[in-house]
């Protein structure tokens, strides 16, 4: 039996029991540029890799804010991205018109995973190739949530997702014991110190590819880039940590997928 003979529809279940075109949508995930999340005790933090489509354009936006408490970063297809940010908006615009209040994240994210779902089950729609994160502080504190094409969503600690981000989620693994008693600053750093791990080849991380999106208690949800990531990159290159990630830690040929990003097109980020 080939494998083709059951990716033609979303519907289709493989002999193994597998559904190929949700694997497919997945595999759009891991190609996207690296982004990570993490959070303290006060703060959620969120830290993305940005990618031109040519030394012509300009970098492409991975973090997206949602609410003054909410932000997110994507990995996967942008178009997809920007239409789940759209829905989002408008279900926290509601739930404030109607309730006065800023929507709890977790039901949002359930929401969402939901709406991640519904597309796995009907053959008229395909699949969203986009992989979220989510950050917030809301009334409970703060919070990271993670959501895929399948349909599932995870709150974590920390995790990153997208090309290379095995370096990056392994340098979480090892320091999350001490993010909760992190400032706002120390998060910030951590944020960087995962990132430059999933930074391709000789890259390194600049104030133009580097992006954080950072949010708290008395804090809205801000994007940091550019000259006010600056300081932030200095203080990185003094310890001298902003060196591109090994080989080794590629996962699933993504040095090729960053390589094939100028000749694909400006959906993938």
């Amino acid at each position: 039996m080939f494998r083709n003979m059951y990716d033609t529809d979303v519907t289709v279940w493989s002999p193994e029991g597998r559904l190929l075109q949700v694997e497919y949508a997945m595999e759009s995930v891991k190609q996207g540029s690296a982004c990570i999340a993490l959070r303290s005790s006060t703060h959620s933090v969120l830290g993305a890799l940005k990618r031109a489509v040519s030394e012509l354009s300009s970098h492409q936006q991975k973090l997206l804010e949602i609410d003054d408490h909410l932000g997110i970063g994507i990995a996967g297809l942008t178009a997809d991205a920007r239409t789940l940010a759209k829905w989002m908006r408008n279900e926290c615009l509601n739930h404030k018109y109607v309730y006065g209040t800023s929507m709890p994240t977790g039901r949002l994210a359930t929401d969402l995973a939901d709406r991640h779902q519904r597309t796995t089950q009907t053959y008229v729609r395909r699949p969203y190739g986009v992989g979220l994160l989510l950050a917030s502080f809301d009334k409970n504190g703060p919070h990271v949530y993670q959501t895929c094409p399948s349909g599932n969503v995870y709150e974590c600690y920390a995790t990153a997702i997208g090309a290379r981000s095995q370096s990056g989620r392994t340098y979480l693994e090892k320091h999350h014991e001490s993010f909760p008693e992190c400032s706002r600053d120390d998060l910030i750093m951590h944020a960087l110190r995962a990132l430059v791990g999933c930074v391709s080849g000789d890259g390194e991380l600049t104030k133009e590819n580097g992006s954080i999106g950072i949010v708290g208690k008395d804090e809205k949800f801000v994007v940091i880039e550019g000259d006010e990531l600056q300081p932030y990159l200095d203080r990185l290159e003094l310890e001298g940590g902003n060196n591109g990630g090994d080989d080794d830690d590629d996962e699933g040929g993504d040095d090729a997928a960053e390589g094939d990003a100028k000749d694909e097109d400006a959906m993938e980020t």
